[in-house]
């Protein structure tokens, strides 16, 4: 246990970690945005050379999709564990200015105190959760070569989360601790679950990761209500504009998941209405006989 303390939480990178353009890769507007028009130009280019040759056989990845899920949910797993000894290590070291300032740990976990600065162990694994971001975007590749699907929806959402992750940094926005914990947890499930059809495991619940992902951004809704309490309660929570910027952002990928689970939903309701509730074997094989399965997860 103190080895994995070391690793995770006292070592010299992780206290004496800053984020800024000359010590962080990935730290500038210039580079988010070159990456996300990357990505969409990529992807975009990809689903049209596909269609332009007639493809409609997917195209063999191999391993490669259960190699990915493998190191994403790694990857969550050890981000949220780092994460939560952290933050644990934050609140055992400042606990003096909790009583100075009628602070409880809740409160921080919601509401960063102003003029705080992107330095240190919580805001190392908040760069890190950052760079986990590329390699999510690795998936939408996998769904186009295998389903030839490509929604705005999945487009839309990788990109925002990978600019809701660089703000997060960039204005110290209150709150992310908690997202991230939110995010790494359920992203650990998920992955775990997809590698689990990818090897043709059986399971038993088609909408296990949609539900998991819905689960995430109503826990996200709510306690957004929570840090626009305390910022008016406790006089003010840091990266206040960019935490207002990434809920509107939260209420379009909410309402476009929405839109697209109701709609999923009835469609193999009216398709086969025993689908739902009798299903108890999948794997990838019945992906390919429905491609809406790539749009939802």
């Amino acid at each position: 246990m103190e080895t994995l303390k070391f690793w995770l939480q006292d070592h010299p990178s992780i206290v004496s970690f800053r984020w800024s353009p000359a010590l962080s890769w990935g730290s500038t507007w210039f580079f988010l945005i070159s990456a996300i028009s990357f990505y969409v130009t990529a992807a975009v280019t990809l689903h049209l050379i596909l269609r332009f040759l007639g493809r409609r056989r997917p195209v063999p990845l191999g391993p490669i999709p259960a190699i990915h899920n493998l190191a994403m949910s790694l990857t969550s797993l050890t981000i949220f564990t780092g994460m939560l000894l952290s933050a644990k290590a934050e609140l055992r070291d400042t606990r003096w200015l909790w009583r100075r300032t009628r602070t409880t740990p809740f409160e921080w976990f919601l509401c960063f105190p102003l003029g705080i600065r992107p330095s240190g162990r919580v805001f190392f694994w908040s760069y890190a959760f950052y760079l986990s971001r590329f390699l999510h975007m690795l998936r939408t590749f996998f769904i186009v070569l295998r389903h030839r699907k490509l929604s705005f929806f999945r487009l839309f959402n990788h990109s925002i989360l990978l600019v809701m992750s660089f703000l997060w940094l960039e204005f110290t926005q209150s709150f992310q601790v908690l997202a991230i914990l939110f995010s790494t947890a359920v992203n650990t499930a998920v992955y775990g679950y997809r590698l689990w059809v990818e090897i043709g495991l059986p399971v038993r619940n088609f909408w296990f990761t949609v539900d998991c992902q819905m689960v995430l951004l109503c826990c996200n809704l709510v306690c957004h209500f929570g840090v626009l309490l305390l910022h008016y309660l406790r006089g003010g929570c840091n990266g206040i504009g960019a935490w207002l910027f990434n809920s509107l952002l939260n209420v379009a990928i909410l309402m476009l998941f929405l839109r697209s689970y109701v709609n999923e939903f009835w469609r193999r309701n009216l398709n086969n209405p025993t689908s739902y509730s009798s299903s108890k074997d999948y794997s990838p094989k019945h992906a390919k006989l429905n491609g809406s399965y790539a749009k939802l997860n």
